[in-house]
């Protein structure tokens, strides 16, 4: 049966005849999974454990610093890097940025091993179908799907019909197939787009394409026992779900490239669709450079870089390199299409490799998956299920409740921080004292490393703010109150009361009268001076 089912599989592909070959598959394996957690493999079917498929999707359903800025508070602190004057008048960069990042899931790709492999011994999560082992047969997993599609919803993409996947064949020690299922001519969303606010104004940039694919096995260079250079593979990535997102070449600075990356990552964060923690290696950045004499047309020899890990790295390396071809340019050099890491700590790129074309990879049609049909009710699903955007969200803070474009802006950035000031403000707070402490004493003594429940806080702090509000406490009396709340969990209440501050004036009188009635000898001490 295997042998037949492969030679139809040939077969089909040679003449066209995808969708033959699909349904003979369909009898052996679901082709499409929720994305759930591990579940134990029946030969070359993924399956529940026990053998019960009713936890999975079939396929056949999903066929049918602070300055302020206009889409928001400020931009991000971390200082800029300009280009020297002379270069940026002579020449205009031309900027690109693929983003890589890894969706919220709890199984891979295609396959139902866990995506949880974070810190994980190495090679523990792992399957003959993400291992690349013959004969094993790839599972659509249906959560992965949705967030890309999610994605496409909130940059306002277009999403097609129906998408396809497709190999993209090329050999490296991470890749155990020799090829990685991925997405060509027909991503999931295209033609989508995202503005943000930058030192020079607004920017709005076109997104070509968001699509979905496998991620690599990682590789782990170190001395092996003979104290020799030697390298390791983890599979544990292997076949985790990437999505990849790609913008327009619409960037024309370093400052540019780094916004853009910071407000994607917002974005992905605010829709619930990845983590996008960079240092967690969930979102990655890369750069296509290129410079274009100003006032042509035409685009320069485009340039990737690689390796960087920060939102900080992203602008100097951006910068470094738009420098590094002008001086090229400048002697009379030619660029070179190739990938260039950037190495952190001299300030510079270098040369990894020659840069490969579409056509080295030899995309074709993925033989062992149908065309993914995405019905209309699904969408709508999906699109009502859209939190509000950040960028919706900042205008709304700062036209509807009066906040300044910087405190809209650092409350927005902050997932605990929009939790808190919304919670805050169900409970009657007004808008700007709930967002001085949000912003303030709130991420504070989050940053400083106090565990804090949200759900827990706002009732408390919201009582607290509100005598505040009302003179019934001093400002530095409540900051006392609100420090020892998250150092004690003492009710916010029982503690002002300790401080409470007299508005009473009669009350007051009899108080400092009484006082002065105990301590005559005081009172005579200060009149004689």
């Amino acid at each position: 049966m295997g042998f037949l089912l492969v030679g139809c599989g040939l077969t089909a592909l040679t003449i066209g005849a995808r969708r033959g070959y699909a349904l003979a598959r369909e009898a052996l394996a679901p082709l499409v999974h929720a994305g759930d957690p591990p579940r134990a493999l029946q030969g070359s079917a993924v399956r529940p454990a026990g053998g019960d498929c009713r936890g999975l999707a079939r396929r056949r359903p999903l066929w049918p610093l602070s300055y302020p800025g206009r889409f928001g508070g400020p931009v991000t602190a971390t200082r800029s890097h300009p280009q020297p004057a002379a270069v940026l008048a002579r020449y205009e960069p031309v900027i690109g940025i693929e983003v890589h990042c890894r969706p919220r899931t709890a199984s891979k790709m295609f396959c139902s091993c866990s995506a949880d492999f974070d810190g994980a011994p190495p090679n523990t999560h792992v399957c003959p179908v993400c291992l690349g082992l013959p004969g094993a047969l790839p599972v659509i997993n249906r959560r992965a799907v949705e967030h890309v599609l999610t994605t496409g919803l909130a940059i306002e993409a277009s999403i097609p019909a129906a998408t396809r996947w497709d190999r993209k064949n090329y050999f490296y020690p991470d890749l155990p197939k020799g090829y990685q299922i991925s997405q060509y001519d027909l991503p999931l969303a295209s033609n989508g787009r995202l503005a943000f606010d930058t030192s020079e104004g607004p920017v709005t940039v076109g997104i070509t394409r968001a699509h979905l694919e496998e991620d690599t096995a990682r590789l782990i260079h170190a001395p092996g026992p003979d104290g020799k250079p030697a390298s390791l593979v983890d599979f544990n990535r292997s076949g985790a779900p990437l999505m990849e997102v790609v913008t327009d070449p619409d960037i024309r600075s370093a400052e540019q490239a780094r916004r853009y990356a910071e407000e994607l990552q917002l974005l992905l964060r605010a829709i619930g669709v990845s983590d996008a923690d960079m240092e967690r290696g969930q979102m990655r950045v890369e750069a296509n450079v290129s410079l274009r004499p100003r006032g042509e047309e035409a685009f320069g020899t485009r340039v990737e870089i690689k390796n960087m890990n920060s939102f900080r790295s992203v602008e100097r390396a951006v910068a470094s390199e738009i420098e590094r071809q002008a001086r090229a340019l400048d002697a009379g050099e030619p660029i070179v299409q190739e990938t260039r890491g950037w190495d952190e700590n001299r300030g510079t790129t270098y040369r990894m490799r020659v840069k490969e074309s579409s056509d080295d990879y030899r995309y074709f049609p993925e033989p062992d998956l149908p065309p993914l049909h995405l019905d209309a009710a699904w969408l709508d699903a999906l699109r009502a299920g859209l939190p509000e955007l950040p960028a919706a969200r900042r205008a709304r803070y700062i036209d509807a409740l009066g906040l300044s474009p910087y405190d809209a802006g650092v409350i927005v950035g902050d997932a605990d921080a929009v939790q808190l000031f919304e919670g805050l403000l169900s409970r009657g707070v007004p808008a700007k004292p709930a967002a001085n402490w949000t912003s303030g004493e709130f991420l504070r003594a989050r940053n400083e490393g106090s565990a804090i429940d949200i759900d827990a806080l706002a009732p408390e702090l919201a009582h607290l703010i509100m005598l505040r509000v009302t003179d019934q406490i001093t400002m530095m009396n409540a900051k006392q109150v609100f420090s020892r709340h998250i150092s004690t969990g003492e009710s916010t209440g029982g503690l002002a009361a300790e401080f409470a501050q007299i508005a009473d004036a009669s009350t007051l009188d009899r108080v400092v009268g009484e006082v002065l009635a105990t301590n005559p000898g005081a009172v005579a001490d200060y009149r004689a001076g």
